[in-house]
């Protein structure tokens, strides 16, 4: 018995935070210390970190953008831009058909598991689309536009929600449905063959297993010109055996995928992307939550079960707020905003944390708390980020204070060891940054309304948020009245507000200054 009690109280000193009455100082010395430990860290000959097997951290690449975003290093960019541009070459990417393996057994980014997860491809399709947005280069958008284009393809059910994964083998071989030979480029591309196999290296010899994994050695320009060819490769695997795929619907995945779409849907002006997203908040709301306004963690076939978890609650609510930016209907806001209240009800801890599962889930010996990220965000990292993004919509600055009781006392550990920490850092970040919050008050289709929030939406913005209409269902709308009858933009930066401006040029001097 005396042993038992010491692994009971073993096990609950490891998922333990430090107790803490009043929230710590938040310090940027933490996110700095993070950036050099990172730069110390990564492979500066094939980018990412690590040797084999590679993972792509797609947590750690977003922080870095922060980091840049908010500091301006360059090496930052650098290490992001590197990592992206040799894993969107490599063959971890799906050169004909868009989508990421899932991870690479070589350091280069060669070789992948042909595995393919829902989480990498939502996580990596929106750090895509991000680093276009932070260095033009409309490369970064056409991974991100085939990642989910893929997606909408291969991963969607036909009521909305997103598959779980897509397996690394057919008829009995990994990865047979993806490699190639020259002869059998050449039986579809002809003349065109020459130029193909050149610009994607690929031999005789083959690098797997006597066939050939697809790479881009070619210049950036010349993928471009290539894409009749990369079409009619794609139109032939179609005839192949396709990999099975996991049909499973799963709560917190789909949250980011959810977001994966919403976000681009604005940014890209895709409606296609905008649809898929609204169809997907429909299909988690009506299948996965509950009458009571709880959710599931899993779906299939009609049945929803298991009591959802941290990460189903967080990362959907991440979804819905970017769902709710990029349509302006209140009622994505309003559920984002129950969810975060189911959050702050059933799973907070008396030390100011969160627990991965709720107050009322199957009894266990030890509540657990997994702080660090693995393959998708933590829960607990990903609750804070989203806390704190809610409290400007809300106007509810409890919800700011218990994102930043969360995050005080992780902050040695973020530093010390960043590729753990990668959501932390973010949420650190978001936390650390005077919030610019923005209310648009105008009718969302108006086209002097359009014109404002086209402004609010350029290019990469990672502290603000927006919300728009002409009711205060959304509390940053209230008390916030249209000057002359025109749509009027209000913004705040920090505890300063400026004065409510009507014309696009004004605005985008307020959101171009520091």
């Amino acid at each position: 018995m005396a042993g038992g009690r010491h692994v009971v109280e073993a096990l609950q000193e490891r998922t333990a935070l430090p107790q803490v009455l009043q929230p710590e100082t938040l310090r940027p010395a933490t996110l700095d210390r993070a950036f050099q430990n990172l730069l110390r860290d990564f492979d500066a000959a094939h980018g990412g970190w690590g040797s084999a097997p590679k993972f792509p951290q797609p947590m750690t690449l977003e922080f870095l953008l922060r980091y840049h975003h908010t500091t301006g290093d360059p090496q930052s960019l650098r290490m992001v831009t590197q990592t992206l541009e040799a894993m969107a070459r490599g063959g971890i990417y799906d050169q004909l058909g868009g989508g990421f393996h899932r991870y690479s057994v070589d350091e280069r980014w060669l070789v992948p598991h042909f595995e393919k997860m829902l989480y990498d491809n939502a996580q990596l399709a929106r750090l895509y689309l991000h680093t276009w947005q932070v260095t033009g280069n409309p490369f970064y958008r056409t991974i991100a536009e085939e990642t989910l284009d893929y997606v909408l393809r291969e991963m969607t059910h036909p009521s909305g929600g997103f598959y779980a994964t897509q397996d690394a083998d057919s008829e009995g071989e990994e990865g047979k449905f993806y490699v190639w030979t020259p002869d059998e480029i050449r039986g579809v591309l002809g003349d065109q063959a020459t130029r193909f196999v050149t610009a994607y290296d690929v031999t005789e010899r083959g690098n797997f297993e006597g066939k050939n994994i697809l790479t881009l050695s070619a210049p950036l320009e010349e993928r471009e010109s290539l894409e009749e060819a990369r079409r009619r490769l794609l139109a032939a695997r179609e005839a192949r055996v396709h990999p099975a795929r996991d049909e499973k619907v799963l709560t917190s995945w789909n949250g980011l995928m959810l977001a994966a779409f919403a976000e681009p849907a604005r940014a890209l002006r895709r409606d296609d992307y905008r649809e898929a997203a609204e169809r997907n908040g429909d299909f988690l709301l009506r299948e996965l939550r509950a009458p009571d306004g709880r959710l599931r963690h899993t779906w299939k076939d009609g049945v929803a079960k298991v009591n959802g978890y941290l990460e189903d609650y967080t990362h959907l609510i991440e979804g819905l707020l970017e769902l709710y930016q990029t349509t302006l209907d209140p009622r994505w806001y309003r559920a984002a905003r129950e969810l975060a209240e189911g959050v702050l009800q059933h799973f907070s801890g008396p030390d100011g944390g969160f627990f991965d599962t709720s107050d009322d889930h199957e009894a266990l010996i030890v509540r657990p708390r997994e702080l660090q990220d693995n393959a998708v965000p933590s829960g607990s990292g990903m609750a804070t980020l989203v806390l704190t993004r809610l409290a400007g919509l809300a106007v509810e600055m409890d919800y700011a204070e218990r994102a930043r009781v969360a995050l005080g006392p992780m902050q040695p550990l973020l530093a010390r060891y960043p590729l753990g920490f990668g959501q932390w850092l973010s949420a650190l970040d978001q936390a650390l940054a005077p919030p610019r919050e923005i209310a648009i008050v105008g009718d969302p289709a108006a086209t002097d309304t359009r014109a404002l929030l086209a402004v609010c939406f350029e290019g990469y913005r990672p502290h603000q948020v927006v919300a728009a209409g002409l009711t205060d269902e959304v509390p940053l709308l209230a008390g916030r009245p249209p000057v002359k009858g025109r749509a009027t933009a209000y913004v705040c930066t920090g505890s300063t507000c400026h004065p409510p401006v009507t014309d696009p040029e004004p605005l985008r001097e307020l959101l171009t200054k520091p």
